[in-house]
């Protein structure tokens, strides 16, 4: 039996010619499948911020916390910090409303032979608040019983320098106290100490630096001026 000369030529060629010709055949695949495209939030974990692109909306921003002065009637300090503090309670403002404070110094009066200290506020009708300045603690604030407004230009408030509010805190802190007197020139006192103890005498004049006062004491008859501290002297 004659072979087929095609045949025979195609069986005598080599296995791997053979194999190529027949992957030749087959369709390949040029391009990768493109993966799913990722959202704005799924941003891998630990990855950091490309510089230049917003920040991600759970980032918390800078606290911006700063001191104002705020207005109030004089002499109801107190009762408006009550007030504010009330509010800041109930209106949930903890994390905008930080401190409320009355600067204040100390200070020694002698009242019924007695000897007190008592508190001096160093801004009477004032108010010092730190807090995050938004609408909400400006309302907050603002429509406190008691309060009349913030210290500012126009409607904007002004917060202190970070050196002014230092130096009433350090004020606060440090000063000893000193002695207030209960009396003015041209009024009768009585001496309370010292060797002129019991005497009666006219107020001349009061040195508020050195903390002495002049008092005009009667010697037979004549005046006499005698400086004196001021708790050796109390108004009659």
């Amino acid at each position: 039996m004659l072979e087929d000369p095609e045949r025979a030529q195609q069986e005598s060629k080599p296995e791997e010619e053979r194999s190529d010709s027949v992957s030749a055949e087959q369709p390949v695949l040029d391009a990768p499948i493109p993966a799913a495209p990722l959202g704005p939030m799924a941003v891998p974990e630990g990855t950091d911020t490309p510089a230049g692109e917003p920040a991600l909306e759970h980032a918390e921003p800078g606290d911006g916390r700063a001191w104002y002065v705020v207005h109030c009637y004089s002499g109801q300090e107190n009762k408006v910090r009550h007030n504010l503090e009330q509010r800041i309670e109930t209106m949930g403002m903890k994390d905008q409303i930080f401190d409320i404070i009355i600067p204040t110094v100390e200070e020694i009066e002698v009242k019924d032979g007695k000897r007190r200290t008592v508190e001096k506020r160093v801004y009477p009708g004032y108010l010092m608040v730190q807090m995050i300045l938004t609408e909400e603690s400006w309302f907050v604030v603002r429509n406190t019983p008691g309060v009349t407004g913030f210290v500012g230009m126009g409607n904007t408030p002004t917060a202190l320098r970070s050196e002014e509010v230092a130096q009433i805190l350090h004020r606060m802190e440090t000063t000893t106290p000193t002695v207030r007197p209960t009396y003015k020139a041209g009024q009768k006192v009585r001496i309370v100490d010292g060797p002129f103890n019991e005497f009666v005498g006219t107020v001349d004049s009061i040195d508020m630096d050195r903390g002495k006062v002049r008092v005009l004491v009667s010697f037979f008859g004549r005046e006499t001026p005698v400086e004196l501290d001021f708790l050796q002297v109390e108004k009659t």
